[in-house]
């Protein structure tokens, strides 16, 4: 068995890198790939950050956690909230390799807000740790609580990025925050690693994803990946390890933006009511118009200091509602779906569900503007969704075209346009890498799923595999590992911190939920 160093790349995909490795700019990458195992994998949808960190720690699709997208839908209830670290119940491949006996670090993977106890150190980051708490709230932003304070004495961490990146305009500081944290990551990992002599340290870099999002190919993203070819050369220097790379997803350069609420307002599936926002908009009076002012006189932190949360939340966005102001302009009585997004609709249980379902989903796979059809399939939910959980996902899952983005406004007035914040839309094609002393010279894999990267880290390591991850242990070693299956550790439900304004809010800074 050798240590094992996990890479993850927050919506990191070949796409991006190829044209990269082909000029011979990312060295260590390109080496890496020659001399192990690499694929382009599959990740669950939608494809974005919550869920699919989760998806691949825990080897299952989201119908197997409970947690479908960075906000809980439930149209029953009429409630819709903001998802949290604590939200996913499910047990992780660190837990099966504490079982066996063997010692693990995660660093700044997201989904792992709160943090909770390991057989080693977790230090919890982007996006889901929330700034105005984290050193407050009592379990802290690391695991073990004292964690924090050595970090803070040796490496001068940072939680987030400050300023924090918001716009393609901001290249100056916004970016070198980013890169700095970034870097700031793999020390301490590395650190943590070596310092407790771990079998096995996970790292991710979220903010990675942010600059893709809002640069895409141009210099702060090349900057970025510089910076990870560096480090990946030290990494490959580790003494009997074998490093992973991976991402939750892949991306695209943005070409469209779909308003999935304004499109079935428009087809007969979401009724309107009349809410401030229709008062306001007619004026010009719009977040983003009132951003630029302020901007413009200086004066954003003052204004957010002294204008009260519930006014500030009056001032519509371009795109329309979001998160649970949604609900306030939608006629629930006479609505049958209401849209996340990135994908995911859920159908009113006052219709008959199945009949509606059966209608949307034709009517969806018509959707089209001059590049055609706008998503590659439309799928109900129990076709792609597997687990205890599954009831309470959407009932329709959309997977996009690339570079279509979904966005869930409502009350925009648009269906559909040209792009709006991001340069680059997330897309189901991530990334994957291995390499070393047990990974065989196998090249390009082809067929892989996200859900296979936890069984093989587990088979590699020599910890057996429980029944309950959906992915396979991909052919990658030069001798095939011991394990076997074994069955699941049974969960334990974890502690839920705040109602998620917090992180909401952050999100919507970084145009994850606007």
């Amino acid at each position: 068995m050798t240590r094992t160093f996990v890479v993850g790349l927050d919506g990191a995909s070949w796409r991006l890198l190829d044209p990269w490795l082909d000029a011979g700019d990312l060295p260590n990458l390109a080496a890496l790939r020659e001399s192990g195992a690499w694929a382009a994998h599959r990740s669950c949808l939608p494809p974005v950050t919550f869920p699919n960190w989760k998806c691949y720690s825990s080897g299952k699709d989201p119908g197997g956690f409970g947690v479908f997208w960075f906000e809980h839908v439930d149209l029953e209830a009429e409630e819709i909230t903001v998802a949290n670290g604590g939200d996913f119940q499910t047990v992780e491949l660190w837990d099966y390799l504490n079982d066996g006996g063997m010692t693990t670090g995660v660093v700044n993977m997201p989904t792992m807000y709160p943090p909770r106890d390991i057989d080693g150190p977790v230090v919890c980051g982007g996006p889901d740790a929330v700034s105005g708490e984290y050193r407050s709230i009592d379990s802290g932003y690391t695991s073990p609580a004292d964690l924090a304070a050595y970090l803070q004495r040796e490496f001068d961490y940072e939680v987030h990025p400050d300023p924090l990146l918001s716009s393609n305009e901001e290249r100056g500081a916004e970016v070198d925050a980013i890169l700095d944290v970034m870097d700031s990551r793999f020390d301490v990992a590395l650190d943590l690693f070596e310092r407790d002599e771990l079998d096995f340290m996970h790292v991710t870099l979220f903010y990675l994803n942010v600059l893709h999002h809002f640069f895409w190919d141009d210099e702060p993203v090349y900057r970025a990946w510089q910076l990870v070819d560096e480090r990946l050369g030290e990494l490959r220097d580790l003494e009997d390890t074998t490093l992973v790379l991976m991402s939750d997803h892949g991306a695209a350069p943005t070409t469209t933006e779909f308003y999935v609420n304004e499109w079935l307002a428009e087809n007969g599936y979401q009724e309107r009511t009349r809410t401030v926002e229709d008062y306001l908009k007619p004026l010009g009076l719009t977040r983003e118009n009132a951003l630029a002012v302020a901007k413009r006189a200086g004066i954003v932190d003052t204004l957010a200091r002294v204008v009260p949360e519930s006014l500030q939340q009056l001032v519509p966005q371009q795109a329309g509602l979001k998160r649970g102001r949604k609900l306030e302009a939608i006629d629930l009585d006479r609505t049958k779906a209401v849209a996340s997004g990135q994908g995911p609709i859920y159908i009113n249980p006052r219709f008959d569900v199945e009949a509606v379902r059966k209608e949307l989903i034709a009517d969806l796979r018509e959707v089209s503007d001059a590049e055609g059809p706008l998503f590659t399939a439309v799928y109900a939910g129990d076709e792609v969704y597997h687990g205890p959980f599954v009831d309470d996902g959407p009932e329709v899952v959309v997977d996009m075209r690339p570079g279509v983005h979904v966005n869930d406004g409502v009350g925009g007035g648009n269906v559909t346009t040209a792009p709006d914040r991001w340069a680059a839309e997330n897309t189901p094609h991530g990334i994957f890498a291995a390499e070393g002393p047990n990974v065989d010279s196998v090249g390009q894999l082809n067929d892989i799923s996200i859900l296979d990267i936890a069984p093989t880290i587990l088979a590699g390591m020599g910890s057996d595999v429980p029944t309950d991850m959906r992915g396979s242990v991909l052919p990658i070693f030069d001798e095939e590992p011991d394990w076997a299956e074994r069955d699941p550790i049974r969960f334990q439900q974890r502690e839920r911190v705040g109602d998620g304004d917090e992180v909401a809010d952050r999100l919507k800074q970084l145009g994850y939920m606007e």
